[in-house]
């Protein structure tokens, strides 16, 4: 089985709602666990009382977005967010001594290594999909990653 293949395991799972999936082969053995809780519904039937009065409740204050909300969600959707495709931790170089693979500001192309993500004692290199410039680094550097999780705002180009 290989990386592109679990990666596609993983979004099932996630989607399914199933919370554990072991597949076992020859050599290849995976266990793949949500942190999804089990749903359980519980109710229960309520015994007759007495109508009781309550006092009523406040009326609740209308909510409006302000100008600088409409700017925010407006400037994010112009945006391309590039999302972590496995779960691990994430680097911004290849060793604490080197350069960051890319910063904000930095102008990216299709196929470019942007990150490091280690899984199971793996490093995987992780090419961007996309041309254009880095807006935002969403992650801190050596800081764990979920699947789908974002990590870089890009700006298109």
């Amino acid at each position: 089985m290989d990386i592109k293949q679990i990666q596609e395991l993983i979004k099932f799972v996630s989607r399914s709602g199933v919370n554990e999936v072991a597949i076992e082969q020859k050599d290849f053995k995976i266990t793949i666990k949500t942190n999804q809780a089990p749903t359980v519904i519980t109710t229960t039937v309520p015994a007759v009382a007495a109508p009781q009065v309550l006092p009523a409740a406040p009326a609740a204050q209308p909510v409006t977005p302000t100008v600088e909300d409409a700017v925010a969600a407006d400037d994010s959707s112009k945006y391309i967010t590039i999302k972590s495709p496995m779960i691990g931790t994430f680097y911004r170089s290849s060793s604490p001594e080197k350069g960051f693979f890319v910063n904000v500001g930095d102008e990216i192309t299709t196929g470019k290594v942007i990150c490091i993500i280690e899984a199971m004692k793996l490093f995987n290199e992780i090419e961007s999909e996309v041309s254009g410039r880095i807006v935002k680094v969403l992650v801190d550097n050596s800081s764990p990653v979920e699947y789908d999780q974002p990590l870089f705002l890009v700006e298109p180009m």
